[in-house]
């Protein structure tokens, strides 16, 4: 043990003095490592700093001293080499990024040019497409297209006519020169100064100045007589003063004595306006050759069937008809069933009792028996006493009677107490004189005219009666004509009319009076009217409202809105970016008939071919002009297989080709208007975009318009108008029209699906929102109603299709007391526009897809915001059912989406119906 410890001791001190020195030796080399060359550097550096900057070993050297070196020298080279490099590289990389936006910018160009050129191939190639449809189709049709012929007018010198046997068997085709009025003449009419021939000073001053009034404002009236087509002369009615009127002699040589009477008197008028119940015929016996005569009674003698024209009486000579006054057309049913007031007064002289004696054949021919009276008398008092019905019947004027010829029955009392009596009557009795040669006297025209103004439907006794205009106007749908020995059935008779149908005489009643015996103008215009259609000459077209543009300057093209245009899975039919294509016009010739036109309409029976204000072109009537080819115009196949044309393939309708102008209405909302510019940029079928400009402020001069690709006519207006929305713009030139506010917010496969079902009812108005109208039982009035509801009876023109034919009925034959409504409150046109189409058609609009509104997001609060527009909705809904004298709108539930369209309705609309 020891040995082994002492090994261990003695084993262990080596080993420390091992550990010492390497510990020593490291520490020596460290030592030498690190202050050696410390010491040596110093030492280096203090002999430079003695010797002085010339005898430097190891500084640096001043100048280029240090590149003497060979190798220093290579690199100073290399190091200004590359220097040298790396700016002529700078400036090429500068001069090739310049370069490249030069080329980027042409290439930007070129996509420009090639999209340009691309849009203007494809325009090309739709009119190349276009053209050869245009050439198929008339080849097809073997009819050129008509364009607007040349006016033709009469030749100065008048070779006349030969005579006829008998001046009272003149007809048309015998007395009246057709040469002298060509389809293309436009129909001029000279009228003579009353005070060029000698009776014109002892004519009544209001008809002579009411004539007068009329003259002036009609589009036919011309002053050069040599190439007028018809001479109008104003007769009467003469004043009774002494010397007046003038003998049948006299007024045969005064005639004569007209500067363009011919010898014979041809293509002249001769027009008596009565405004009493006893009217002097003092034409009874003149001769007056070929000239026709335009009065209110007549002899059967005298009376030429076709030729000659039976007036109503002039009641309203300068004033216009108090709508307000007129009672209104519902209930059907009034407090008597039938009424009738008058007396027989056979005592009074008349002039008529101066014809020259008459044979015996003629004496009888055509007389009824004399006790048809007595017995008409003795039956309508039997009624009154059965009380079966409440009638009313006075064969005994309280008062004393009004005037009236022989074996007529004279009027009782004033107007103004007639009339009381017609507004609570259904039916006015007006009996046809004894003598069956009177075939029409004022006297029973005034009742016809009174029985008409308060929506009395006529019963007229007697079938030898020849109401006004009787050629023309198709007297049975607005009044009964009942042969006297039918009396006894009389009561009957109108017991077994349906409320139904004397809703829809009395309707027909009030469009007749209204349009064509109401005032003097329209009694002028009739008169033309009349003469103009039995000899087959074209209306002249109704003027349209010029479109006075205000320049602008367009900006860069507008781009398209994605959640406008992107219709997503939706597919509308063929999407066409054609260009503009109006509404073809002229597309028949002159061989159509009125009766050709007058079936198409569903609008209220009636002759509108006469209608005095109708909006024609020369060549088609109204009516032919609305329903355009597609009242087979021109017949369209349907395909090939007998499948038809799928959805997509076609537009619809039976046009092939179609578009539609949108009339937007502004007023100070700029950038409103711009955006809304801006949606429609793509819009197919979209022909041109009318912006009516209501504001007296221009637009501002810097304002940047939108191009769109199509044009955007700025129409400035005369005044503030919400009626001016419906102005016939002569810048639109297609049929359909989409009325759209500036701040509609509509995508552009609502719009076209709009116009697709717009093609298939081209008579209604199709529009997104819809309202309804309600009746206020504790109040007993109408309510305009903006509710949410399954029901409507009204589209907002806010955003609507409809025709520009409702444009000029809005603008020129609705009645100026609702347009005045209009202009009062700055309210309610599109409700008058509801009225007039649903008036019209007797149909309701058609609602499309599922929108209640169509304000855009953000947009500036319009009038419909204010508090009071809703109590003026209600005041206008009201005024209109009077001056229309009852309600035209009609309710329905029909509402147009496409299949493709999905609809979330909340669930208490779910019994709403939708149809597909």
């Amino acid at each position: 043990m020891q040995r082994n410890g002492a090994i261990a001791g003695n084993g262990g001190q080596p080993w420390v003095l091992r550990r010492v020195r390497l510990t020593w030796l490291s520490f020596m080399l460290f030592f030498i490592l690190v202050f050696f060359p410390l010491i040596a550097h110093y030492y280096l550096t203090t002999i430079d700093e003695a010797g002085g900057p010339d005898k430097r070993i190891f500084g640096p050297r001043p100048g280029g001293e240090l590149c003497e070196a060979k190798h220093v020298q290579d690199l100073c080279r290399i190091r200004e080499s590359v220097s040298e490099e790396l700016l002529q590289l700078e400036a090429k990389r500068q001069e090739l990024n310049g370069e490249i936006a030069r080329l980027n910018l042409r290439i930007e160009a070129c996509k420009r040019s090639i999209d340009s050129a691309k849009q203007d191939l494809l325009q090309l190639k739709n009119v190349i497409s276009q053209t050869e449809h245009s050439y198929k189709e008339l080849m097809a049709q073997n009819q050129p297209k008509l364009s607007l012929p040349v006016r033709l007018l009469p030749d100065k010198d008048d070779p006349g006519l030969p005579p006829p046997k008998s001046s009272l068997s003149c007809c048309l085709r015998s007395c009246f020169d057709y040469a002298r009025c060509p389809l293309t003449s436009g129909f001029p009419v000279y009228v003579y100064d009353t005070a060029s021939y000698r009776w014109g000073g002892d004519i009544d001053p209001l008809v002579k100045q009411a004539f007068a009034a009329s003259v002036k404002s009609s589009i036919y009236v011309t002053d050069n007589p040599s190439i007028a087509c018809l001479y109008l002369v104003l007769v009467g009615e003469v004043e009774e003063t002494p010397g007046s009127p003038p003998s049948p002699s006299d007024l045969e040589k005064q005639l004569r004595e007209l500067p363009f009477w011919r010898s014979d008197g041809h293509n002249h008028l001769l027009v008596h306006l009565s405004r009493k119940t006893l009217t002097q015929n003092f034409l009874y016996n003149v001769s007056t050759g070929r000239a026709a005569i335009a009065q209110s009674t007549f002899m059967g003698q005298q009376y030429r069937e076709g030729f000659d024209l039976v007036l109503s009486p002039l009641v309203h000579a300068l004033s216009e008809p108090n709508f307000l006054e007129v009672p209104p057309q519902v209930p059907v049913k009034r407090k008597y069933l039938f009424t009738f007031q008058g007396e027989k007064v056979e005592s009074l002289k008349s002039s008529l009792l101066e014809a020259p004696p008459q044979s015996f054949e003629e004496e009888i021919k055509g007389d009824p028996p004399a006790d048809y009276d007595d017995r008409i008398i003795g039956t309508l008092k039997a009624v009154q006493d059965s009380h079966l019905d409440q009638v009313l019947v006075e064969f005994t004027c309280k008062n004393r009677p009004r005037p009236s010829l022989p074996t007529e029955w004279a009027l009782c009392g004033e107007r103004e107490e007639r009339l009381e009596v017609l507004k609570v009557s259904t039916f006015a009795l007006i009996i046809a004189p004894g003598d069956g040669r009177l075939v029409t006297s004022a006297g029973c025209g005034m009742r016809l005219f009174e029985a008409l103004e308060v929506g009395a439907i006529p019963v007229i006794l007697g079938d030898h009666l020849r109401l006004p205009y009787h050629h023309l106007i198709r007297w049975s749908e607005a009044a009964l004509m009942v042969p006297k020995p039918r009396i006894t059935e009389l009561h009957f008779l109108l017991r077994s009319l349906s409320d139904n149908d004397m809703l829809a005489m009395r309707r027909q009643g009030r469009f007749l009076w209204e349009t064509y015996f109401s005032t003097f103008d329209s009694v002028f215009s009739t008169i033309l009217a009349s003469v103009r259609t039995s000899i087959q000459v074209p209306a002249t077209p109704i003027r349209e409202e010029p479109a006075h543009e205000i320049p602008h300057k367009a900006g860069k093209l507008a781009g398209t809105d994605a959640n406008m245009a992107d219709n997503g899975d939706l597919d509308l039919g063929p999407v066409e970016t054609e260009p503009p294509y109006a509404s073809p016009r002229f597309l028949r010739n002159f061989t159509y008939t009125a009766s050709d036109t007058y079936r198409t309409w569903n609008r209220p029976p009636g002759p509108f071919h006469l209608f005095p204000y109708t909006p024609l072109d020369p060549v088609l009537p109204s009516e032919a002009k609305f329903l355009g080819s597609g009242t087979g115009f021109r017949p369209i196949g349907g395909g090939t297989g007998g499948s038809g044309k799928e959805f997509q393939a076609a537009l619809g309708g039976n046009m092939p080709r179609e578009q539609f102008t949108v009339v937007m209405l502004t007023y100070e909302r700029e950038e409103v208007l711009m955006n809304s510019l801006e949606r429609l940029n793509g819009l197919p079928y979209l022909n041109k975009v009318v912006v009516v400009w209501n504001s007296p402020k221009p637009p501002s001069e810097d304002l940047i318009w939108p191009d769109i690709g199509l044009p955007i006519v700025v129409v400035r207006t005369e005044k503030n108008s919400l009626n001016n929305r419906f102005l016939p713009w002569d810048a639109v030139e297609t049929e359909a029209i989409l009325s759209i506010d500036d701040d509609a917010h509509l995508r552009h496969d609502e719009i076209m699906f709009g116009f697709r079902v717009w093609r298939e009812a081209r008579d209604r108005i199709v529009g997104f929102p819809g309202r309804f109208h309600a009746w206020d039982v504790n109040h007993q009035s109408w309510l305009y109603n903006s509710n949410y509801s399954c029901e409507l009876s009204m589209v907002l023109t806010g955003a609507a299709f409809f025709h520009k034919y409702y444009a000029y009925l809005y603008s020129y034959v609705m009645p100026q007391a609702i347009r005045d409504m209009v202009d009062e409150y700055i309210n309610c046109e599109d409700i008058a526009m509801n009225f007039l189409v649903s008036h019209i058609t007797r149909k309701p609009p058609i609602k499309v897809t599922s929108r209640w509104t169509f304000r855009c997001p953000g947009c500036p609060q319009a009038l419909s915001h204010d508090d009071s527009h809703f109590h003026e909705r209600h005041k206008c809904i009201n005024f209109f059912v009077k001056v229309y004298g009852y309600m035209p709108l009609l309710y329905t539930q029909f509402r147009v989406d496409s299949v493709l369209f999905k609809t979330r309705l909340p669930h208490d609309k779910t019994k709403c119906f939708k149809f597909i």
